[in-house]
């Protein structure tokens, strides 16, 4: 590659095309799963299923992801990444279209888990692709591609899933799919160097990925019930949750005995960088998709809009994204990590002040003004966080390293969700219960059932129930400069220089 060697510093075609090659298979997954949230009250009708056992379209799809994601650095260890991505994206296609084939809410379901095996994939073996492709010096700039799907997707999800539930049917948020999933397999084989296999990938660890799935699952499944519920005392949510910490310590036992041959070493925590950008990639996925909830909860509750409107009044936090993404990258490789994500913790707080005194009537305009600094904020640490995360690990365990940051980043956005919505049902609840009135049951779906009469009542103290849980929201924000500090404070060539 010879504009690489002349011009080290400059992202070259090869890894420009690999990365985007990495998005046209990302970009369907990510926009799968808000798409699909947004159908769920038409495939409960359609299939003729109550909306409590269709709710498993998306946890059963959720645990797949769980259980599959740190089986991810073994496999591209084993078989190599370009094998890894297309079986991945093969397997989501095809349980695409078997999704849009389905004849009850049982078949869809396992039709959906499916589709979360390969799914669950693609996220950690495209950071590990890139990773590889770009080298130290251009990784901010290089992660800036793959953050199209995933900062774009949440927000552009509802707004076609509205489009293809009020326009056409259910089965389209599948069959969409499918040609994409085709392209980028396409692509992959065409663009993706091929290779990567490694002889000394040493045997399943058997052990360590029954433990590690497994706690995955349960806590995600105990994230989830407590999101539905609108909080974590039920025995239920609780059980869930112990049961999941109690599989990750003894995975980390586990790890530290294993060493390298272990699935994920939890030894990569030592390394001061990764251990910053994990955390902070946990914290910004908890504020960030827990405020997308939030957001669209409130436009569709507060404001009564509907899915395909809600979906577009969040469009200028993706737009502020991709507007971070722009500069993020190329400022990060060229400062440091460290000073782009303090910059963005700054703006992400700025943006998420005017929603902690958000009422019934406050001005569209000045909200989307709002979410506009907030997604550049959101935009500006995501990134260069996981960009920074990579930066002095070796190749060789960059796809053991790539499943941890794809699985903290999982469990800080359902965390996120969950606690954010406990604390929205329990303000409601008791600022109703001041006034004599019962509040909802449930968490975020219980919403919906209080009568118009109601919820035109209501509506001033549901606002300050969006108010108190965006403060949370805020705090959340906040608290990633912990993280952010111990992230570098120099330019990739500095870092170079230094370390050679």
């Amino acid at each position: 590659m010879p504009s690489a060697t002349s011009h080290p510093d400059k992202l070259d075609r090869t890894v420009i095309v690999t990365g985007l090659v990495v998005v046209a298979g990302m970009i369907m997954v990510v926009l799968d799963t808000t798409i699909v949230n947004v159908a769920l009250d038409s495939l409960s009708t359609d299939l003729g299923a109550p909306l409590s056992t269709t709710q498993w379209v998306v946890t059963g799809y959720l645990l797949a992801v769980a259980l599959v994601i740190p089986l991810t650095g073994w496999a591209m260890d084993r078989f190599g990444p370009r094998t890894t991505w297309i079986t991945s994206v093969s397997l989501f296609v095809a349980g695409s279209a078997l999704c849009a084939a389905a004849w009850s809410v049982e078949s869809l379901v396992a039709f959906r888990i499916l589709q979360g095996l390969g799914g669950g994939m693609l996220l950690p073996a495209g950071q590990a692709i890139i990773t590889k492709a770009a080298g130290p010096r251009r990784l901010g700039r290089a992660m800036s591609i793959l953050g199209i799907p995933m900062l774009l997707g949440p927000v552009l999800g509802p707004v076609v899933g509205g489009l293809l539930v009020e326009y056409a049917n259910w089965q389209w948020i599948f069959i969409v799919n499918v040609p994409v999933g085709i392209l980028a397999i396409g692509l992959a084989f065409w663009k993706l160097p091929d290779g990567g296999a490694r002889a000394d990938a040493g045997r399943l660890d058997v052990r360590g990925l029954v433990l590690l799935s497994a706690g995955l699952a349960a806590l995600l499944y105990g994230l989830s019930r407590a999101d539905s519920q609108g909080g974590f005392g039920a025995w239920d949510v609780l059980g869930w949750l112990l049961g999941g910490g109690t599989a990750l310590t003894l995975y980390a036992w586990h790890s530290l005995r294993q060493g390298t041959a272990s699935i994920i070493d939890v030894r990569l925590f030592t390394d001061r960088r990764f251990a910053a950008g994990t955390v902070a990639v946990f914290l910004v996925a908890g504020a960030m998709f827990g405020g997308m909830l939030l957001l669209a909860l409130y436009y569709q509750t507060v404001r009564d809009e509907g899915p395909l409107t809600a979906g577009l009044l969040l469009a200028p936090q993706g737009v502020g994204a991709v507007v971070a993404m722009v500069v993020g990258g190329r400022l990060s490789d060229r400062f440091g990590a460290g000073y782009v994500v303090l910059a963005g913790i700054a703006l992400a707080l700025l943006g998420t002040l005017p929603f902690t005194g958000i009422g019934v009537d406050t001005s569209y305009a000045w909200l989307s003004v709002a979410l506009f600094v907030r997604g550049v904020g959101l935009g500006a640490v995501m990134m260069p966080a996981i960009a920074a995360a990579y930066t002095r690990l070796g190749e060789d365990v960059v796809t053991r390293a790539a499943p941890t940051l794809s699985a903290m980043q999982q469990l800080g956005a359902s965390l996120g969700s969950a606690v954010l919505v406990a604390a929205l049902t329990q303000r409601f609840g008791a600022l109703l219960a001041a006034q004599g009135t019962q509040g909802p049951d449930g968490g975020a779906e219980g919403f919906s059932t209080l009568p118009p009469a109601a919820m035109a009542a209501a509506g001033p103290l549901m606002a300050d129930a969006f108010g108190v849980a965006f403060w949370i929201t805020f705090a959340c924000t906040a608290v990633i400069v912990v993280p952010a500090l111990f992230l570098p404070r120099h330019g990739a060539s500095v870092r170079s220089a230094t370390s050679g």
